[in-house]
Order: C-alpha cells, then sequence, then structure tokens
C-alpha cells in the first residue's frame, strides 16, 4: 500500500482542463469531516419544531453529541467553536443550559430513540472539572437515556487537562476512548504551532491516561508544521509510538482565516508547502504501516489487533446524529441543524452568552440549517464513505438511492480514474480510492460538493 515518498506531486495529483491542458490539483482544499460544512447553514425561518423534524426518523441507532466550548488556549491553527477559559459561573450557567436543552430535545424525540453511540468534544471537554465531568455524563445517562455503560464513548482531552482524577471519572462512567491532542512531541513545534506545551507534560498526560484504564488511546499529530522536517517528523511519531496507542491520527497543518497562525499571515509559498506537506504524509503511512498499523482514512491509523469497543458498525453516512450544546450539529435525513457559528472570539463569546440565557422552549425549535434534497444526500453518503480506505459498496449505495453513483457523478468519478485516485484493483462492487486517492482526500471530498452547496459556502461572510 506504500507509494513513493518523494516531495514534488505526481502526474497521480493532476487534473486536465477544458482544453486538455494539465493542471495541477492542490492536494489541501478542506478537511471533509461533515457535508454540508457549516458555512453552507443559513437561518431557518420559520424555525421548525423538533418533534416534527424527527417525528419520521428511523432512532434505534443515533449517536449522541455533546459540545464543551471552552479550552485553556486556543493554538494557532484552531477555527474550532470554542473559547478560552471560563469566567467564574459560566461553566456552571452552560451546563444549566445543557440540561435544559437536553430534556427538551429528549422530549421531541419521543418513544424509542435509542444510542447506539456517544462523544464528548469541543473545545476541551477535560476543561470541566471532574464533578463537572460526572454532570456532564448524568446529562447524557439521566437526561438523554444514553447507556454510556454499554456503548461506545469518546472524550477528546489536552495533556493539560488530562488530570488523574478527570480521567478517573471518564474511566469509571464507560469512556471506551481518550484522544489526546499533541500535535507534536518536539517543543519547537508546538511553539510554532502557537500550542505552548513541554513533551515532557505530554508524557506525563499520557502515562496518566494509560493508568486510567481507558481501552483505546488516540494521539492527534500534525504535519506541515514551519521549521518542521521528515527527521522531527520521525521522532514525533516514534515517541507516539512509545505508547502502543490503539488509535493515530496524522492531521495537515491548515492556517485558517480568524485563526492566530491566520492572523500572522500563515505559510508562504503553497506549492512549496503541499509538497511538503504529502512527502510527511507519505513518510508518516508509511512508517505507521510498517509498525504494525492499518490505514482507516487518510488521517486515521489503527494498530492491527485492537480489539473493537463496539462502534466500529456505525455509519455516519445514514445514521441520525443528536448533538446538545451550541457548538453541536444535529443531522435528520430532511435537514442538517445547529445554533450560529463563528470562530472569532468575540462572536463565540457572544453566541455562548446567547445559549446559557436561553428558556427550555427555546430548544424546541431548529435555528440554522441546511435542508438536505435527494442530491446531498447522495453526495454526502458517497463522500464520506469514499474517503474511507476500505471504499464503498455500490450495492449499499444502490439499496439506498436506486441509482448507482457512476450514474449520478459520472463526471467526477472520471476525473478520479484519470488522475489516478481509484484503485482498479478493488473487489467488484466496490469503489475505493488508491493510496494516491486517499492521499489526495482533501481534494477528492470538496469535488464532490454540490453548486449550491459551494456557493453558500462562498456567500458565507465569517464572523
Amino acid at each position: 500500500m506504500s507509494t513513493s515518498t518523494t516531495g514534488t506531486i505526481s502526474t497521480a495529483g493532476t487534473g486536465t482542463t477544458g482544453g486538455g491542458t494539465a493542471a495541477p490539483v492542490r492536494p489541501y482544499q478542506s478537511y471533509v469531516y461533515a457535508y454540508p460544512h457549516k458555512t453552507a447553514y443559513r437561518p431557518l425561518t420559520p424555525r421548525p419544531a423538533l418533534r416534527d423534524l424527527w417525528a419520521a426518523e428511523p432512532k434505534d441507532s443515533l449517536s449522541l453529541y455533546l459540545h464543551i466550548p471552552f479550552c485553556e488556549v486556543r493554538c494557532g491553527f484552531c477555527n474550532l467553536f470554542t473559547r478560552v477559559g471560563a469566567p467564574e459561573g459560566l461553566v456552571s450557567a452552560y451546563l444549566d443550559a445543557l440540561e435544559r436543552q437536553a430534556d427538551t430535545v429528549r422530549e421531541a424525540l419521543g418513544e424509542g430513540a435509542r444510542f447506539a453511540t456517544a462523544a464528548f468534544g469541543g473545545g476541551t471537554p477535560t476543561f470541566l472539572e471532574a464533578a463537572e465531568l460526572e454532570r456532564l455524563c448524568d446529562i447524557a445517562v439521566r437526561r438523554m437515556g444514553a447507556d454510556l455503560a454499554a456503548v461506545p464513548l469518546s472524550v477528546e482531552a489536552s495533556p493539560a487537562t488530562a488530570t488523574a482524577d478527570r480521567l478517573a471519572v471518564l474511566a469509571e462512567r464507560g469512556a471506551t476512548r481518550l484522544s489526546l491532542g499533541v500535535q507534536s512531541f518536539v517543543d519547537a513545534e508546538a511553539r510554532s504551532a502557537v500550542r505552548p506545551q513541554r513533551r515532557a507534560d505530554v508524557e506525563a498526560a499520557l502515562g496518566r491516561v494509560r493508568d486510567a484504564g481507558i481501552p483505546v488511546l488516540n494521539i492527534d499529530l500534525i504535519y506541515g508544521i514551519d521549521g518542521q522536517t521528515e527527521d522531527s517528523w520521525r521522532r514525533s511519531l516514534d515517541a507516539a509510538l512509545a505508547w502502543h496507542p490503539e488509535e493515530l491520527y496524522l492531521y495537515p497543518l491548515y492556517v485558517r482565516p480568524l485563526t492566530g497562525l491566520g492572523r500572522l499571515g500563515g505559510a508562504a509559498g503553497e506549492a512549496e508547502w503541499d509538497a511538503q506537506r504529502l512527502r510527511l504524509y507519505r513518510s508518516g503511512r508509511d512508517h505507521l504501516l510498517d509498525q504494525g498499523y492499518e490505514q482507516v482514512s487518510m488521517r486515521m491509523f489503527r494498530r492491527r489487533g485492537t480489539p473493537g469497543t463496539g462502534g466500529e458498525d456505525y455509519a455516519c453516512q445514514t445514521d441520525g446524529m443528536v448533538g446538545l450544546g451550541c457548538g453541536a450539529r444535529s443531522y435528520t435525513s430532511a435537514l442538517h441543524y445547529s445554533f450560529d457559528y463563528a470562530v472569532d472570539m468575540r462572536e463565540i463569546r457572544g453566541i455562548i452568552d446567547d445559549y446559557t440565557s436561553r428558556p427550555a422552549a427555546d430548544f424546541a425549535r431548529a435555528e440554522v440549517g441546511r435542508a438536505m434534497t435527494a442530491d446531498e444526500a447522495r453526495r454526502r453518503h458517497l463522500l464520506q464513505s469514499v474517503l474511507q480506505a476500505e471504499g464503498m459498496r455500490v450495492a449499499g449505495y444502490r439499496a439506498r438511492f436506486g441509482t448507482d453513483p457512476a450514474e449520478d457523478f459520472p463526471a467526477e468519478l472520471a476525473r478520479f480514474a484519470e488522475r489516478g485516485w481509484l484503485d482498479p484493483d478493488a473487489a467488484p462492487g466496490v469503489l475505493r480510492l488508491s493510496p494516491e486517492g486517499l492521499a489526495h482526500s482533501d481534494a477528492v471530498g470538496p469535488e464532490l460538493f454540490s453548486p449550491a452547496v459551494r456557493a453558500a459556502m462562498a456567500a458565507y461572510e465569517l464572523k
């Protein structure tokens, strides 16, 4: 599965213009972790009732997501919905609002709602103190009806907040996966990414996670940091591998508007930076494959032989998502919805303050979102399936939509094939990216965006 680790973009990473001349395709366009992106959402008028939105939805295998919009520091690359710190009383007020929202949403879901998986994200959920994490778990269990002791529960954490008492709460309440945002074990690189931390503190946090006994440890690392070399990247990888993590995520660095790095001017020389990131990606991928890991997606690698936690069969393409918290999104088959979205710190603080002041009745209706047409549902299913290393079974797509992807997306799939991004040796009936296609996942995904979503994202005013 390994390919060349040369730093130039290969001919497999080029496209063809209408005039027949080869044009380079930028490999790092957009990380597609959800579709449509929140910047395509718009205020809903009138605001639809959640009870009506969920009335006809299948609810026997839902995903529950609780969002905590607080961090001890905001990294230079971060464009997540989060604020730094919390004035006295704000966390308590936020959890109060989360309880009001949970009660209202649970009532709107009606009978038969069952959660197959749960996650706490942010922000940094472990920004909450141990007693506050207990309360967060109680919201999921007592108010939403999620059995955290029986379903997979993933929690995001930072080294500074992965304290023994917090980890003990999570382990006792059923956390099956702890994702630690390390990004780099090289102190100079961490500073370059505007993430002040020392390797010694990171190693101590990893020791506490292992001591807590949470079954799956994931370590996040970033490549493409200013000053990073193949040698320093390998040192970070080997430092992570020393802890035998069940999972590793390798993220390419992005410099986005309104972030710390974005305000500093970001990275110079796009083509050179693209080549560097591709070179580091290939080097990291090949090293992990050699060390007994299997590739799940462009970003995710899982150690071979890792016992399952029960969530492996969850399908993000088809199952509903119920999100609680001001930065969470929810998915029904007809509508994706959330609260307002921002990156600027002042705007985020205003949205959080608005959220904490809302009465329970105000959580009974969706506020910001985007309707899912039949075409958008096809696009979402295809891109979220094909961006997985195992690919997509065409029969499953056909059973859901009554058509073949080759009929629905002939031009896109033809371009992918021409560029060498589709695996010609995939099993019959499986549409799968080649290793080079996986390397270009952040170009594959955006090419499947609809014209309407592209236009909405382009028209979005950053705030």
